[in-house]
């Protein structure tokens, strides 16, 4: 229950910051994410792994680092943590004025996946690979991915990498409903493809 517990905490101020940050139009707004992300990480992670991310949970369960009975959990942990911090954030905040935003399917589809398959790459490479065990960077190392990828197509799908995230922004009325859909598949895939490439770049114990 504890890492549950753990998973739900950091996903909620991920959600919660991606939320203030988008309908406050901060200026800072991929900094203060990837931040709040890798301080998250660097507190929760020796307890749960600081998965915060239903793609990074398929990713590291794929990799053999993550117990399958752990899986189901933690997405709903991640899931609803995403559905409270959208219930705190309008609560505050309302929903936008300026109407949920629209993406074209296609490019949303295509940096989506990438951007989740190198966060999912990064969180491979950094908190599961034997090379780089009891690192002190990985929360870094992570948070700065989430920071480039919101910085750099941001405004072409929004920059969820993450379904917990998509879930979120879309209950605060940020996105359209069928945006949620593109994150889904988009997300899952980059995650499960990023496990993919780790294990055709690694032997089995690395």
């Amino acid at each position: 229950m504890k890492k549950y517990i753990v998973e739900f905490i950091g996903t909620f101020f991920l959600v919660l910051t991606v939320g203030f940050c988008v309908l406050g139009g901060a200026d800072l707004a991929p900094i203060a994410i990837g931040s709040v992300l890798m301080v998250m990480i660097f507190a929760g992670g020796h307890v749960s792994g600081g998965h915060f991310n239903p793609a990074v949970t398929l990713a590291v369960w794929m990799r053999g680092k993550c117990d399958t009975k752990d899986v189901v959990p933690y997405w709903i942990a991640q899931l609803a943590a995403g559905v409270m911090a959208a219930l705190v954030v309008t609560a505050v905040k309302g929903h936008p004025t300026f109407g949920p935003s629209h993406y074209a399917v296609g490019t949303s589809l295509v940096v989506e996946f990438l951007y989740t398959f190198a966060l999912a790459w990064v969180v491979l490479n950094t908190a599961t690979a034997k090379g780089t065990a009891g690192n002190s960077f990985y929360g870094l190392a992570i948070g700065f991915t989430v920071m480039v990828g919101a910085a750099s197509v941001g405004k072409l799908s929004g920059g969820a990498f993450n379904p917990a995230v998509g879930l979120g922004v879309t209950l605060m009325g940020l996105t359209k409903l069928s945006q949620l859909a593109i994150y889904l598949v988009a997300e899952l895939a980059g995650g499960a493809v990023a496990a993919l490439a780790f294990k055709a770049t690694h032997e089995a114990g690395e």
